[in-house]
């Protein structure tokens, strides 16, 4: 999940199948009391149909739970962290950042870094199509020291610069669950 309405439509489902969800945020939901198996079942089918998938699998879920804390860091507090990414992620997950790090690379097949500089790169090019800031304001919201490191970056992921990005008429962003 990655947005609200991703969290509403969870959060419709649950309710639907009588789990009172008691939080849903992004990447997990907690629910008042222990499914059964059908309504298990049910929820897995009815997260399907919207697109999204039961992560049962313990590994899997410290996956998502790394994607949603980078997606929340990225999108949702404009990427201000006061402190650096491992710390960030230790915190958030209150697990040791190695862990995290083999983990995401052995399931993952990237590093966390550049799963978040992805990320990063994907909410410039979102910034760039609204057309409401500079590039200049893009950096400082996006906390990169400068413009040409943001220039650097942003071609060395998608192949040009953001002013090329910008002349082309056609959406080249990605969905966050593909990268």
């Amino acid at each position: 999940m990655v947005c609200d309405r991703c969290k509403m439509a969870v959060e419709q489902v649950l309710q639907r199948i009588g789990l009172h969800p008691t939080k849903v945020d992004l990447g997990e939901a907690i629910i008042e009391a222990e499914p059964s198996t059908e309504q298990l079942a049910q929820l897995r089918t009815s997260l399907e149909e919207l697109g999204f998938e039961l992560l049962d699998d313990h590994r899997q879920q410290t996956i998502d739970r790394i994607k949603a804390a980078l997606v929340k860091l990225v999108h949702y507090q404009d990427n201000q962290s006061a402190t650096n990414l491992s710390n960030y992620l230790s915190t958030e997950l209150r697990q040791d950042y190695s862990a995290l790090s083999k983990l995401f690379s052995e399931v993952e097949g990237k590093t966390i870094e550049r799963y978040y500089i992805e990320l990063r790169i994907e909410r410039v090019k979102e910034l760039i199509r609204y057309d409401e800031l500079t590039l200049t304001q893009i950096a400082l919201r996006m906390n990169y020291s400068s413009v040409a490191y943001l220039s650097n970056q942003f071609k060395a992921i998608t192949g040009m610069t953001p002013s090329e990005f910008k002349g082309l008429k056609q959406n080249l962003r990605k969905p966050l669950d593909v990268l």
